[in-house]
């Protein structure tokens, strides 16, 4: 008879394998410590330098055109304007000037109408208005040289006044009115007629193809009190008061010859012309 194996027993030695096993496996497992360590440090990524910007080549401005800087509306000085919304000029500038009519010696000697037309341009001339092309009106900043006399003559009743000033020109010029002058003195005989209210023109401040090729007109106010000079207004983009440029609607000096301007084209004052219907 074959004697039964014990269930106990046979149990121990299987618990017994099974421990000796899993003590071996533990063995040959290195502590957290030595894994810890024996992984490879990462190789430290340098950030990489960043390129310096370079700014890139800057083409150069285009030259500007010359300003005209003659109070004659300018093809380069209206250009200017357009692009800036000031005239080429004006920066350097110094504010529009006006005076009291009483400033001027032959006010009080002139007929009612030319006072009163002296007065009104004044008036305009502190209100602060700028050279503007193309402009006959207050209303839209200020005035061209024409523009100026246009209003201003028109404004006192004057309804056939011409736009520009060659049409002003050739206006005075049939009425018979115009003094053509020629010499270039200061005192020539030719300006002795010279008063108050006359109209005055030039020639030569901007390439024109109208005829007569007149491109500049202002008014004449008399000679100034305290200065002894004589004086003019109208809307100028560079003339002189006082031997400083000014912009806009201002008092200007009337100088014969103008001191030339470095860049300016030749100009040439002709005359000078009673206005039709103001003195009759």
């Amino acid at each position: 008879m074959q004697t039964a194996r014990h269930p106990t027993a046979c149990g121990s030695k299987r618990a017994l394998f099974y421990l000796v096993a899993g003590l071996l496996a533990l063995a040959s497992v290195p502590p957290a410590a030595a894994q810890t360590k024996a992984k490879k440090k990462p190789a430290t990524v340098e950030a990489p330098t960043p390129k310096k910007k370079t700014r890139p080549t800057e083409k150069p401005e285009a030259t500007p055109e010359k300003n005209d800087a003659t109070a004659s509306g300018s093809q380069s000085g209206a250009e200017a304007k357009k692009r800036t919304g000031v005239s080429a000029s004006q920066s350097a500038a110094a504010p529009n000037a006006s005076i009291a009519p009483e400033e001027i010696l032959e006010f009080h000697a002139q007929p009612a109408g030319v006072r009163k037309l002296i007065e009104t341009t004044l008036e305009l001339a502190r209100q602060d208005l700028t050279y503007t092309p193309g402009s006959a009106d207050p209303a839209k900043g200020g005035f061209d040289c024409s523009g100026f006399i246009y209003y201003v003559l028109r404004h006192h009743g004057l309804t056939q006044v011409p736009r520009d000033s060659s049409g002003l020109y050739t206006w005075v010029r049939k009425a018979h009115r115009f003094r053509a002058v020629v010499s270039r003195k200061p005192d020539s005989f030719e300006l002795d007629e010279l008063l108050p209210g006359d109209l005055l023109f030039w020639i030569g401040t901007y390439a024109t193809d109208h005829d007569p090729p007149v491109t500049h007109t202002m008014l004449y106010l008399g000679t100034e009190k305290s200065s002894g000079a004589k004086i003019m207004i109208g809307s100028s983009d560079g003339r002189t008061y006082h031997g400083q440029k000014r912009n806009g609607v201002s008092v200007f000096d009337f100088t014969m010859p103008r001191a030339p301007v470095a860049g300016d084209p030749p100009t040439t004052f002709i005359g000078y012309a009673r206005i039709p219907g103001l003195r009759d």
